[in-house]
């Protein structure tokens, strides 16, 4: 059985075809044989829109079986919290793997467009494994916002990753054992 896993990029000028599509590429070659990675290029990149992120997400949890994994990177991670946390989807998830992910709310960053929350752990949906990874070299989004999410996620694993930065040097091998530790 193929396992299905869905990987939301993140936004900004090109970020689906030369950014993230480099952590997809690392991402399908760690995991290999067995899974199977989307990648859908989420609306307005340039300027995320929580609204049309949030009605895509919804569209592409209507074609996931039970399994399967969600991956997100940077603001399309903070986005896919936030999705689930309001709407999750009718499969059963077996992992959320949250990638450098901006903090919206007290000690993160403010948005006029996503609603800062402090606890998502009554939220996600239950059960899942939550793991939360950001690299120690990363200058986009500080540090200190995994920090955070592991306050508001408290069961979610949290990692730290030396040497890394934003798009964790293309490298997803960290996240690919993760994954394969769960499915």
């Amino acid at each position: 059985m193929v396992k299905q896993v869905l990987f939301v990029q993140g936004a900004g000028e090109g970020a689906h075809a030369h950014w993230d599509s480099k952590l997809v590429a690392s991402l399908e070659r760690e995991l290999a044989e067995g899974y199977s990675v989307r990648y859908p290029q989420m609306p307005g990149e340039d300027d995320a829109k929580y609204s049309a992120w949030k009605a895509a997400l919804i569209g592409e949890f209507g074609s996931l079986e039970d399994g399967a994994i969600l991956v997100g990177h940077s603001i399309g991670g903070t986005i896919l919290l936030h999705v689930l946390a309001e709407q999750p989807p009718k499969p059963r998830l077996d992992g959320l793997f949250i990638i450098a992910a901006p903090f919206i709310g007290e000690g993160g960053w403010p948005s006029d467009d996503i609603n800062d929350r402090k606890d998502f752990s009554e939220w996600l949906p239950p059960g899942v494994p939550v793991h939360l990874y950001h690299g120690a070299d990363d200058d986009v989004v500080p540090t200190a916002h995994v920090h955070l999410y592991a306050k508001a996620i408290p069961q979610a694993v949290v990692r730290v990753i030396e040497r890394r930065d934003h798009q964790f040097n293309n490298d997803m091998s960290d996240v690919a054992r993760d994954i394969r530790s769960v499915g």
